[in-house]
């Protein structure tokens, strides 16, 4: 697997990034440190997860942990770029979620025990928070970064403006946002590809989108007419169920017979082909 670097950092991520949000969910952590095995044999370097899940599961902070015990076991710290986030509610009363500087400073240093390391590579604000400057949220994570407790910044689910306003906000002296994590495949393109891909490339944000396979619609086992297979995820990709989102998966079928090769490896093939694209999460 090839190395690309993540935006204007020096970070150099494989170009596809393993993301967790399943372990300790609908996947064991045996399974789990079987995927992470397989994902570094594989050439992979760059894991993704957050201090929220699986929160929804009753678990907050369950993948981050398994992680951390496979870092651990396999002595792998040092060959693997670890991206998490910060934001969701991981505890009751006041500064229990947000991108305070209080919540950001906790949360951090949960997020730091439970991966077991010292310092977070690539640390991201999980969506944005309408109810604290992004100045105080920028400052917090320079605090981080001159600990030592974390390298780069980066955003997910933000829109253009917030991106370029967080970007203005930045200016000389604070952190600036390397990365961007949109929601971004064959069948939700027009949210990313309007104005965040044109002022990804201007910026040289790096571009790390979830979802490339729209939630297993774009793996091929979805098809019209046919029974729903079971799956805990199969409620998320019944929106791409209608004539053009089939439309894609039998173009994509195609195109994987043509070529020898499977629907998600064209899917994900197509995304990595993109000019903003540094590595799809899958």
């Amino acid at each position: 697997m090839k190395l690309r670097r993540l935006g204007t950092s020096d970070l150099q991520v494989s170009e596809l990034c393993l993301g967790t949000m399943q372990f300790g969910w609908t996947t064991s952590e045996h399974s789990a440190f079987e995927v992470m095995d397989a994902f570094v044999a594989a050439g992979g370097n760059f894991f993704d997860t957050s201090d929220l899940y699986s929160r929804w599961a009753g678990h907050p902070g369950i993948s981050e942990e398994i992680i951390g015990r496979w870092l651990k076991d396999r002595g792998a710290r040092d060959s693997v770029v670890v991206a998490t986030k910060v934001r969701g509610e991981m505890w009751g009363g006041p500064g229990g979620e947000g991108l305070s500087r209080a919540h950001i400073a906790r949360a951090a240093e949960d997020s730091l025990r439970r991966l077991q390391v010292d310092t977070i590579d690539l640390y991201q604000c999980h969506w944005p928070d309408d109810d604290v400057p992004i100045a105080e949220t920028l400052a917090a994570f320079a605090e981080l970064i001159e600990a030592g407790k974390v390298r780069y910044v980066g955003v997910s689910n933000y829109t253009p403006e917030q991106l370029a306003d967080a970007l203005i906000a930045a200016g000389e002296e604070l952190p600036r946002f390397v990365s961007l994590q949109p929601h971004y495949n064959l069948v939700h393109r027009q949210e990313f590809e309007e104005s965040l891909a044109d002022l990804c490339r201007r910026e040289n944000i790096g571009v790390i989108p979830y979802s490339p396979l729209a939630g297993g619609f774009l793996t091929g086992k979805y098809q019209a007419n046919a029974p729903m297979p079971e799956s805990q995820r199969s409620r998320g990709a019944r929106k791409y169920m209608n004539e053009q989102g089939f439309a894609v998966v039998a173009a994509l079928d195609r195109l994987a017979s043509a070529h020898d090769t499977t629907v998600p490896a064209v899917a994900l093939a197509w995304m990595r082909a993109q000019p903003a694209i540094t590595a799809p999460i899958i």
